[in-house]
């Protein structure tokens, strides 16, 4: 009677053993949250002293924060592209953004979420698409087993219509079935269905694509936001309202993720898709590049340097900052060797950051990097930058030219025919490769 007590002890004991090394060796869920048009330095721990971005800075306090960190386009479909298969755009099969006519990226480029679903993530994708609006690819196409939000470019916020190119057209579906919510806010309805999806996943590990329509025009800030920036200039104070609703949702996500109990579980990635919009929809401007050059569509500085976080409590460096070049192809790699997924197997052009967010010192993940933009290219290479369209081209020292006003090609013409002939070299190479 002793030993079968003593034995069933044992048992029990195993038993406890076994729990908690299944719970200890549980892969951790990622969330990557992607900002829609903000700008290079809107946010305080970016520089802002006019805007209110606790949520956001949160992150930054809880994590590592990148201050050289690049957008892999200009614009909102090819930088998506550059995230989800971690190659540029055109290596990736998009030249630019996806018309309504367009099937969109190719379905046979291999994203994050085919990558996580295979290794037995759930996968949802909540939010912007702008990658493809047939069958084969809407998120559902593209190894996201959840889908809910917009497909084209951006929708009003409470209509849920696409409206500049007529006729409008409703533009709300969950699983490739159009759906209708008319009224609610669009980031409202994102955070509630995160946080079902959550609810429903807690138990395994997941992977939410949490792709803002915000601070992206029709600027919609909430009423207490548009009273709280009533006296800063027009459209700062549209664009700041719009910025600081989107932060409230962006804390509301947040807190969905830590009344589940899986804070210090979950890899939470930000980032901006690129700069702020300058076009006339956006009331031609209100977001801010700070020192940098240019804006949305543009190959300057304030067309595709980005804020950029990950933080995951008690896993990763905390309330740092890296000032290596980075970019938002290294995203893929990056999180495939943070939750022990085989790496790509297939070439990209994105390279992990992990020794990056563990070591201030570490070298920066790309030696080289390129850009292509419509008839433009850029190159940047340590502290070279080169970007040429048409016939024109310009080299600047960016470490001392942050604004990229002073054009060295005059007293450098060796750096630009090294850098343009790089560049030939890797858009051929594109071209030869699948």
């Amino acid at each position: 009677m002793i030993e079968f007590s003593k034995l069933a002890g044992h048992i029990v004991i195993l038993s406890l053993l076994a729990c908690v090394l299944q719970v200890s060796a549980r892969k951790p869920n990622v969330i990557i949250i992607f900002t829609d048009d903000q700008g290079t330095v809107d946010m305080n721990c970016y520089g802002a002293k006019d805007l209110v971005t606790p949520n956001m800075d949160g992150l930054a306090r809880r994590g590592v924060r990148f201050t050289q960190f690049y957008s892999a386009a200009p614009v909102c479909s090819p930088s998506r592209v550059g995230l989800m298969t971690g190659r540029t755009p055109q290596h990736g099969g998009l030249n630019g953004n996806v018309p309504l006519d367009s099937v969109g990226m190719p379905s046979q480029q291999i994203t994050i979420a085919e990558k996580m679903k295979k290794a037995g993530y759930a996968t949802a994708h909540i939010g912007k698409w702008h990658l493809g609006h047939h069958k084969e690819t809407i998120p559902n196409g593209q190894g996201f087993d959840h889908s809910f939000g917009h497909l084209v470019g951006c929708i009003d916020n409470y209509s849920h219509f696409f409206y500049w190119s007529g006729p409008n057209k409703h533009d709300l579906w969950r699983n490739g079935k159009e759906v209708f919510h008319n009224g609610e806010f669009f980031p409202d309805l994102m955070v509630k269905e995160a946080g079902e999806f959550i609810d429903k996943n807690k138990d395994q590990p997941f992977f939410i694509y949490f792709a803002l329509n915000t601070p992206h025009y029709p600027y919609q800030g909430s009423p207490k936001w548009l009273e709280h920036y009533r006296d800063l200039p027009y459209p700062r104070n549209l664009y700041a309202a719009f910025l600081s609703t989107t932060d409230d949702r962006i804390g509301a996500l947040l807190s969905e993720i830590e009344n589940a109990g899986l804070t210090n579980d979950t890899i939470i990635i930000f980032q901006s898709d690129h700069g702020a919009s300058e076009e006339v929809r956006a009331h031609k401007g209100g977001g801010s590049a700070g020192p940098h050059r240019g804006a949305k569509f543009s190959l300057y500085e304030g067309g595709i340097r980005v804020p950029a976080i990950i933080s995951w409590p008690g896993n990763l460096p905390q309330n740092e900052v890296r000032k290596q070049i980075a970019t938002g192809c290294d995203w893929f790699p990056t999180i495939m060797e943070l939750c022990k997924i085989p790496a790509a197997e297939h070439k990209i052009d994105g390279k992990s950051l992990l020794p990056v967010i563990n070591s201030k010192s570490a070298r920066s993940a790309h030696k080289i990097f390129h850009w292509k933009s419509g008839n433009s290219v850029a190159v940047r290479e340590g502290k070279w930058k080169l970007v040429m369209s048409g016939k024109k081209a310009e080299l600047f020292d960016l470490p001392n030219d942050l604004g990229e006003s002073h054009n060295l090609v005059k007293e450098h013409p060796e750096m630009v025919e090294r850098l343009r002939g790089k560049s030939a070299v890797y858009w051929q190479s594109v071209g030869q490769s699948k």
